[in-house]
């Protein structure tokens, strides 16, 4: 057991060492300029073993979102209201400045978000991320048509607002003049979703 974990480690440890170096050296000479063999070269690892561990140039990016892919549903898993436990964790998110919700300053988080979103294939590939991660919610809600629609809602509202609060960092304005729109915003979006929900229900 003790074996396992120290591997399951080392392997986690492995990839985000690589995808860090990636990440740097993409922020520093653009996406498209930097090869996979480049990013080997710097990792201190073959070109074959960097593919084992991410199967596209983009994965070395979104590795550092990976995990929150599956967030929505394993939180709403059991829940009695979905959209209470999902305002209740974009809110938390809010106050500790966790970069998913947009709300954060920080001029490594700042490039990271532009990269993302000034590449044409990152951009691509975040929509499928995206919409495995509304699959995931809307089978943890139900598998129907109408956890398909409530799914959907939800993952548009959290990524709508993330947006927007990024939007207005990455202007000039300080988090701490964000942070009150964007927790309103935040209950007013999720409060009307709920709403709509309910009275679909």
């Amino acid at each position: 057991m003790g074996e396992m974990g120290l591997r399951e480690r080392k392997r986690r440890r492995m990839y985000e060492d690589v995808s860090d170096i990636a990440v740097r050296l993409f922020l520093a000479k653009g996406f498209e300029a930097v090869s996979v063999a480049e990013v080997a070269a710097a990792a201190g690892i073959s070109k074959p073993t960097l593919f084992r561990y991410f199967p596209a140039k983009e994965d070395l990016v979104l590795h550092r979102i990976a995990d929150h892919e599956t967030e929505a549903a394993r939180l709403v898993a059991g829940a009695g209201s979905p959209v209470g436990v999902l305002r209740a964790h974009f809110l938390d998110g809010l106050g500790r400045n966790d970069p998913i919700t947009g709300l954060n300053d920080h001029p490594q988080v700042l490039a990271f978000h532009t990269l993302l979103n000034s590449t044409p294939t990152l951009v691509a590939r975040q929509h499928a991320y995206l919409e495995r991660s509304e699959a995931a919610l809307a089978e943890a809600l139900g598998g129907t048509l109408d956890a398909r629609l409530a799914a959907g809602q939800l993952i548009a509202v959290q990524r709508i607002l993330a947006q927007d609060n990024w939007r207005r960092i990455a202007a000039g304005e300080r988090v701490e003049d964000v942070r009150e729109d964007a927790v309103r915003a935040a209950e007013r979006a999720f409060g009307r979703l709920e709403r709509s929900l309910a009275d679909r229900g």
